[in-house]
């Protein structure tokens, strides 16, 4: 906001102008529909070199006053400066209006049609003057106070839009960032299975580079939509594809139960969370034995998803794992979702259990 120089002078002196132009029409309508002699002579007196005189240097006058007034206060207020500058401040300018007050007064003095020109008892002379001269400076005093106050809103705005964009845009480098830590986490552990699948060379192995191909151009696909969605039947394709890679590398001895319900159609949610839960559980999972499969289960009910993914634990040594993956997904969920998500996670002894609710996708 400006400390000085908030109203420019041809600003100024065009509202002076405006009010001025607007008193006199309104006077001068006003005193043209009274019809009796004593405002028939004020008509007249309207239209006299003395009286326009008067009403011009009165228009210089509030100009200049309305300038320097409106700018001053102005820096005073964005200064926050204390009480005794505007008490002083107002003091000047009252003296200042007082004297202009006077010099019109005496260099323009009323006349009666000729008569000479009536002074008024000193009293009422400094009585008038001086509450006029407080009005002006009054007035100047509320205008600079209601437009201060108009600039700090303006200015709040400014400042909580910034704020908001800032914090926009860091939520997106972080969802970027954080998606970004999701695709070479999957993509290790893929290729090392391909790695090892190669070793002895396997016919299979052109399927599993193949999936793997779909999978990764899933991943990297920037047309997932403006808000970093994808499409729901295109998440679940890519749990099959995840799957059907790790049946590969088990020689389809894997045992896993998919079950998929409801209407998939214009449903969408933020890509690869679905994938890395299901990817965790084969990471960490017993899927050998016919008696503990893996479950896999989603349901959609119209804007509603529940997807349930539960695993028997490896007995013996654990892969490391960093849990990057599902701090990941929290984190994603949060930025997409906010409140209208649960993700629980059940740590059993000899289970691991995720269930996901969102309740708008």
């Amino acid at each position: 906001m400006q400390a000085s120089k908030r109203y420019t002078l041809l600003k100024v002196f065009l509202v002076v102008l405006a009010v001025n132009l607007l008193l006199f029409i309104v006077g001068f309508l006003v005193i043209t529909f009274l019809q009796t002699s004593e405002f028939k002579d004020n008509n007249r007196r309207m239209l006299t070199a003395t009286y326009l005189g008067k009403e011009l240097f009165g228009l210089i006058f509030q100009t200049i006053f309305y300038y320097f007034s409106l700018n001053y206060f102005n820096r005073l207020m964005v200064k926050k400066s204390r009480a005794f500058y505007y008490i002083r401040a107002a003091g000047v300018m009252i003296i200042g209006c007082f004297g202009y007050y006077a010099a019109r007064h005496f260099l323009f003095p009323e006349n009666s049609g000729g008569e000479k020109a009536t002074i008024p008892q000193p009293a009422i002379f400094i009585f008038s003057y001086t509450v006029s001269s407080i009005f002006l400076t009054g007035v100047s005093i509320l205008l600079a106070y209601l437009n201060n106050l108009r600039d700090e809103k303006k200015e709040r705005k400014i400042l909580e839009a910034q704020k908001m964009q800032l914090e926009v845009d860091k939520s997106q480098a972080n969802f970027k960032f954080l998606k970004s830590q999701i695709n070479p986490h999957f993509l290790h552990n893929t290729l090392n299975f391909l790695y090892a699948k190669s070793l002895p060379y396997s016919a299979e192995l052109s399927e599993g580079i193949l999936t793997l191909s779909d999978i990764m151009r899933y991943a990297l696909n920037e047309a997932t939509g403006t808000d970093d969605k994808a499409p729901l039947k295109d998440e679940i394709e890519h749990v099959r594809n995840v799957i059907k890679i790790n049946q590969l590398r088990f020689s389809n001895n894997l045992n896993v139960n998919f079950e998929v319900n409801g209407v998939l159609n214009g449903a969408q949610i933020i890509p690869f969370v679905l994938i890395t839960i299901v990817e965790n559980a084969f990471k960490h999972g017993d899927l050998q034995r016919p008696e503990h499969p893996i479950e896999i289960k989603l349901s959609v009910d119209h804007d509603r998803l529940y997807f349930y993914c539960r695993n028997k634990k490896k007995s013996g040594p654990k892969e490391i794992s960093t849990g990057l993956g599902l701090d990941n997904i929290r984190n994603r969920l949060d930025f997409a979702y906010g409140s209208n998500y649960k993700l629980q996670i059940k740590d059993e002894a000899d289970f691991y259990t995720t269930e996901l609710t969102i309740d708008k996708l």
